[in-house]
This record gives structure tokens, sequence and C-alpha cells, in this order.
């Protein structure tokens, strides 16, 4: 076995790649969570246009000869046209169209800017993210779909990941040892399950969480213990790596391993031996290896934390899973997954989606989950359906109040600035229902249709265009 470890680029040779280029991803739709996120690229296009109307992508020729893409969504709260993107030199610019509701980027109302890696972009309620240069190769597409027997088949928009699972793939018949890395909640226990699950072996997979051993007992947990051995020892005990014979042993924080069993484990892997606590007669084993870490195992090493030849027994394959927030696109597959649970139609208002489209997570997948079961609970039984609103995401809500006081008055030309801005996005959000925006202030109709006329806005323009 080589104790050379594989990058993903060899991991992944002869697939093709694409040349880096901005690209624009559908991430998710409030009114439609889970709907597969699209992939928009201007590699080969000068322009690329949003519009309302039943999705579509669509080519033409602009009358000065530049290729355009139109990209058509089945949003009623989007105009016909809605906004523009357009590639010019290194930069790429977005310009709203004269639209209904207005173009968002990261929370603002723009009229025409530069776009900035990593932007979100609002378009009625719809939400895209903008990458300025990718060199993924299904950024021009759908997501990618990955099966593994017995296991729910994994979807992803994200290029990082769909190139960390065709590795998976490829490595996880071998028994080349992979090594999982990645943050808290990224899903590496998720993936060392596919590898057992792809490597067609028949016996179990046995996961053992490294960082819940106790140092004095880590050897016996592991290798097996002969009755007797020690007080409180009272029968024979296999052990986990024993238990993992014939299947796939997960060692999952691999990186808090203590020192002492670090040693113990080496010689495991370099021998395919155990010998039990009490004993001295060593034991075949055989079993994949699949071991997982959010640490930095260098580091560890250079620290004196953690032993450089075990760390080389471990790294047949590195693989390493992205923190959601470098893989935004997957947003709303996740959403649908998660809200599918409650068996009923599940949305977002404008506030949560865009709350939880630019929020860091820093607990990545499994924290997103937790926050959508609390947010459902909190939602409760709505009937036939169940929206979702920032106060039912408290975490993301500590900064924005619910209920909006009425601001001290800063005048512009007559009108009162502040109360215009929270007007605005209360009936954009509320799509024009003055009595929702009402409910919001805890003010009467009245009182908010007058502050309506003294801001000069119309609630009309704020509602469904008709189909």
């Amino acid at each position: 076995m080589s104790e050379r470890t594989l990058t993903l680029d060899e991991c992944n040779e002869g697939v093709a790649r694409r040349p880096p280029a901005p690209a624009l991803c559908l991430v998710l739709r409030c009114d439609a969570l889970g709907e597969q996120p699209l992939w928009l690229s201007l590699a080969d296009h000068e322009i690329l246009e949003v519009t309302r109307g039943p999705a579509s992508v669509e080519e033409r020729r602009e009358p000065d000869g530049r290729r355009a893409r139109v990209v058509s969504i089945d949003d009623g709260h989007a105009s016909r046209p809605h906004a523009r993107l357009t590639r010019l030199g290194a930069s790429v610019w977005i310009e709203d169209l004269g639209s209904k509701n207005g173009t968002l980027v990261d929370g603002r109302v723009v009229e025409r800017e530069v776009l900035q890696d990593g932007a979100l972009v609002e378009v009625g309620r719809s939400f895209f993210v903008f990458v300025a240069g990718s060199v993924d190769d299904q950024r021009d597409g759908r997501p990618r779909r990955f099966d593994a027997p017995g296991l729910p088949v994994l979807e992803t928009a994200s290029g990082a990941l769909a190139r960390t699972l065709d590795a998976l793939a490829r490595v996880a018949p071998s028994l080349a040892p992979v090594l999982l890395q990645g943050e808290t909640g990224t899903g590496k226990e998720v993936l060392a399950r596919r590898v057992h699950a792809l490597s067609g072996r028949k016996g179990e997979l046995v996961a053992v969480n490294c960082g819940a051993l106790p140092a004095e007992l880590a050897e016996a947990e592991l290798f097996g213990v002969k009755k007797g051995a020690y007080t409180g020892a009272g029968a024979d005990r296999v052990g986990l790596v024993r238990a993992a014979a014939g299947g796939t042993l997960f060692l999952d924080e691999i990186g808090d391993l203590p020192l002492r069993s670090q040693g113990a484990l080496l010689r495991v892997l370099q021998e395919r031996v155990v010998v039990p606590v009490g004993t001295v007669q060593p034991l075949a084993v055989d079993f994949r290896l699949v071991s997982a870490t959010h640490r930095d195992l260098h580091a560890a090493v250079a620290a004196g934390e953690f032993r450089a030849d075990l760390l080389a027994r471990l790294s047949g394959v590195t693989l390493s899973l992205p923190p959601l927030r470098e893989r935004r696109e997957d947003l709303g597959i996740l959403l649908g997954l998660f809200c599918a649970r409650v068996g009923k139609p599940v949305t977002l208002s404008v506030r949560a989606a865009r709350a939880l489209a630019r929020a860091r997570w820093p607990g990545n997948v499994r924290a997103l989950e937790r926050a959508v079961d609390g947010a459902l609970a909190l939602a409760g039984d709505a009937g036939l359906g169940v929206t979702l609103d920032l106060a039912h995401f408290p975490d993301l809500a500590d900064d924005e109040p619910q209920h909006l006081p009425a601001p001290t008055p800063e005048l512009a030309d007559g009108v009162d600035v502040a109360l215009a801005a929270q007007l605005t996005e209360l009936l954009r959000e509320h799509h024009g229902n003055v009595s929702a925006v009402a409910r919001v202030f805890g003010k009467k109709r009245m009182q908010v249709y007058r502050w309506i006329e003294r801001c000069q806005l119309d609630p009309e323009r704020f509602r469904p265009a008709p189909r």
C-alpha cells in the first residue's frame, strides 16, 4: 500500500474541466423549495437576461451580434423582462430593467452595478448566487446525482462536492484507506457510509467516535479485552476493530485519538493484527479503513499532537468536503429535503430566504437541518401548508426586530426616508398587502395607508403581476 496521498486531481484524472468563467446559479425559489438549482454560465455568452415566464433557457443574438442567454423563471413577482447581466472584460454588470419589484443584490435594491464574487441576487421571490470565475464542469446545467446501494440518492450542484463524490466512487472498491477532511457538520459520516456501500464488502460498517474514547480505555474499546485483564473486565470483549471484520472501520474525529493509542493503532494498520488487552496472542483482522477529522492533521503533526507515520497510513486518498457557505448552490436542495418531512407544502418569506442564504452556517448542513426542524416546530400545524418567516429562525433574526417601531423622521424632499424604506421592504415582503404590513407595525390599517400616501408609495406595484 502506497503511503503517498493522492490528490483530488489524480483521483479525477481524465475528467473534462471547463476554463474559468462567470456563472449565475438559481439557488432557490421561496415558493418551490426543493426545485433543482440551475447553473447559467457566461463562458460563451456576453449577456444573461432574467425574465418571467414558463421555466426555460433560450439563446438569441442581439442586434449588435452579441450572444445572449435568456432564462425564464416561473415567478409571479418577477417582471418581463426583469434584470440583465452583461460581461464586459473581466467584470460582470447587473442592471435592473425597470422591474416592478426591483432587483436586489445582497439585500440592496440596485439599478446598475458590478457584481462581486458570491453576490446574492434577488429577482422576485427567486434567489441566485453569482460566481465570478468557475472551473466546475456542471456549472452550465443541472445538479449531479450520486447513487449507492441501500442509501438515499445524493444530489449536488456544487462542483467541489461533485468532484469529491466522483473521486469517492473511484476509490471505494479499492483497499486504499480514505481520510475525509471537513468542518463539523459537513457530512463526513454520510460519505463514509457511501464508501462502505460502494466497496462491496459484506461485513458491517463500525463507526467509532475517537473523541469520545476515554484515554485510559481507548485500547480496550478498539482492540478488545480478555476477561480479568483489569478490574471491571468481567467478560471477553471483541473490540471495535474486530467487530468491523469483513467490513469497514470508520474512525471519526481521528485527530482526537490519544497519542498512546495512535501507536497501537499504527501497529494494527501495519501488521493487520490486533492484540486484545490482557493477552499476547495477535489475531488477524481484515477491514477497510475510513477516517475523518475536522482538524488540520499536518498542523497537529508539527505540534507533536499526532504521529506523522500514522497520518501517512491513514491518508491513502484524502478527500475534502466543502463547508455549506461555499456551496450555497445546494441550499434549495437541502431545504426541500428537510421540509419534505412535514408532508405538506412549505414556502419561505423573502426575508427568511435572504437570511438563510446569507448566513455563514458554522455548523454547516447539520446546523441548517436543526434550524429548519426548529422553524417547522415554531410554525406549528398550519393546515394545508406552512410558510416559514424570519421569526421562525430566531438565531438568524436576532439582529432584525419583527415588530418595527415607528421610525424617527429623516426628511428628504418632504418624505420620511426611514419610514419609506421600511414600508417599501414590508410591502415587497407581503406582496402589497397593507393589512399584513399593519400587523407587523402593530398599527391600524388606516394609519399605514396615511404613511403610504405620505411616502408617495403605491401598494399595487408590489403585488404579483398577472400571468
